[in-house]
C-alpha cells in the first residue's frame, strides 16, 4: 500500500519540476520531499526522475504513472469533501421533486416546520407530473404515488397508502345530479387524465364504464385536475385525502378499487445516510403520515355532514 503524501510529493516535484519548488508548495522542507520520492521509488521498483543541477526530469515510467497518480488525488480530494460535509452536520442543499398537488398541499406546509430544526439545509422544489431520473442526478428525493414502485437501485421509505373516489363539485351536482351507479356515469361529463400523467388506475376504471363516451376534457397535471372538477367541469378520480375534507366537492362513489395506491420517499442509494438526507426523511415521513391521518379524520367528519343528501354509489361488485 502507497502513503498518500508519498504520492503527493510525487505529483508537487512532476509540476514544480524540482524538489525545491514542490517542498514550497506542500509547505514542507526540501529533505521531506526528496525522502517520500525515494520512499516512493523503492515501494515501485523503478525510478520516478532523473535528478539533475538544474531539477528533477521525469522519466518513461514516471510519465506513466502520473494519470494514475492524479486519479488517486481526485478521489483523496472528494473524500476529504465528503468528510467535510459529515463534519458540517445538516446544511446544504436538495432538490426534491413531487407533482404540484403533493408539493402544495403537504410539502410546503412540512417544510415550514422542518426548517425551524435545520434552517440550514435549502430544499430546492421541482414541481412536475413528470417521473424524474433520480439516478441521473434530475433530482436528490422524489415523493412518487403508485401501486407499486419500478424496481430500480433507488431506496425508498413508505409514506402511507390512500384510496380515490369519484368525485363533482356541489354547482355540477346541483346542475347534473349525482350518479346513482357506475351505468349511469355515460350520462355524466367526465375528465380524464393525459398519458404525460402517468396511469392513474382510478381514472381508468372510471373511463372503463363510460360506455365509450369521451371525456370533455383531460389534464396532464393531478393538480390541474382538482380544479377542473372543483370548476364544475364534471367527474374526476381524485385522492380521498385530498377530496373528502372539501366542502366544495361531492363523492360520487365508494373507493375505487382499482384506485388503492402508495406512496413513497425515494432517494439514491449513496445519499440516503447523507446528514441533510437522512434528516429530511426522518422528518418528513412521520409528519406526513400524521398530516394524513388528521386530513382523513376530517374527511370522515365532512361526509358525516353530507350523508343525509349524498350517498356515494358502491364500486365494489365491480372488476
Amino acid at each position: 500500500m502507497f502513503d498518500w503524501n508519498d504520492l503527493k510529493a510525487f505529483l508537487a516535484v512532476a509540476r514544480g519540476g524540482s524538489t525545491l519548488a514542490a517542498s514550497k508548495a506542500l509547505g514542507v522542507n526540501q529533505t521531506t520531499v526528496a525522502r517520500r520520492v525515494e520512499s516512493l521509488e523503492h515501494d515501485l521498483g523503478f525510478k520516478l526522475f532523473e535528478r539533475g543541477q538544474t531539477g528533477s526530469r521525469l522519466t518513461e515510467g514516471g510519465q506513466m504513472m502520473i494519470p494514475e497518480a492524479e486519479n488517486v488525488e481526485r478521489a483523496a480530494i472528494r473524500f476529504a469533501n465528503h468528510a467535510a460535509g459529515q463534519l458540517r452536520g445538516v446544511s446544504g442543499a436538495l432538490r426534491l421533486t413531487t407533482n404540484e398537488l403533493v408539493a402544495n398541499t403537504m410539502v410546503i406546509p412540512a417544510l415550514v416546520e422542518f426548517r425551524k430544526l435545520h434552517p440550514d439545509v435549502q430544499i430546492d422544489l421541482v414541481i412536475t407530473d413528470r417521473t424524474l431520473d433520480l439516478e441521473n442526478g434530475e433530482a436528490d428525493l422524489a415523493i412518487r404515488t403508485a401501486v407499486e414502485l419500478v424496481a430500480s437501485d433507488l431506496v425508498a421509505r413508505k409514506i402511507a397508502e390512500h384510496a380515490m373516489a369519484l368525485y363533482c363539485s356541489r354547482d355540477y351536482a346541483a346542475r347534473r345530479g349525482v350518479p346513482a351507479s357506475l351505468e349511469a356515469l355515460q350520462d355524466h361529463d367526465l375528465i380524464d387524465v393525459t398519458p404525460e400523467t402517468g396511469e392513474i388506475p382510478a381514472a381508468t376504471w372510471m373511463m372503463r364504464y363510460a360506455g365509450g363516451k369521451p371525456p370533455i376534457t383531460r389534464s396532464n397535471s393531478m393538480g390541474s385536475l382538482v380544479h377542473a372538477v372543483k370548476a364544475g367541469l364534471g367527474i374526476g378520480a381524485l385522492p380521498c385525502t385530498i377530496a373528502d375534507p372539501d366542502r366544495d366537492l361531492v363523492r360520487c362513489s365508494d373507493d375505487v378499487p382499482e384506485g388503492r395506491a402508495s406512496s413513497w420517499i425515494v432517494t439514491r442509494r449513496e445519499l440516503k445516510d447523507t446528514p441533510r438526507v437522512r434528516a429530511f426523511i426522518d422528518f418528513l415521513a412521520p409528519y406526513l403520515q400524521d398530516f394524513m391521518k388528521k386530513v382523513e379524520e376530517r374527511g370522515r367528519i365532512r361526509l358525516a355532514e353530507d350523508a343525509a343528501t349524498v350517498v356515494p354509489f358502491p364500486t365494489k361488485h365491480a372488476g
